[in-house]
C-alpha cells in the first residue's frame, strides 16, 4: 500500500501557531470573520501558504485549506 507523501503546510510551524491557525481556518470557514477578524500579518501567512484566498474582500479557505483542516 502506498502512503500518501505530502506534507501538512503547517508541520513546520511550533505546535501553538499550527493550532492558532487551525482555529483561524475554522473561523473562516465558519464566515465568522465579523465577530473574530482575521489579522492582516495571518491573511498573508496563510494565502502564502496557499490555504486561503482573499475574493470580494473576503477570505476564503482554498481546498489546500479545507484539507488542512479536515
Amino acid at each position: 500500500m502506498m502512503m500518501d507523501q505530502t506534507k501538512s503546510p503547517m508541520a513546520g510551524l511550533s505546535l501553538d501557531r499550527a493550532i492558532h491557525f487551525r482555529w483561524t481556518l475554522r473561523d473562516i470557514q465558519g464566515n465568522r470573520t465579523k465577530l473574530s477578524p482575521v489579522s492582516s500579518d495571518d491573511l498573508r501567512i496563510l494565502t502564502g501558504m496557499g490555504l486561503v484566498e482573499m475574493r470580494d474582500e473576503v477570505p476564503v479557505l482554498t481546498s489546500e485549506g479545507q484539507r488542512a483542516i479536515g
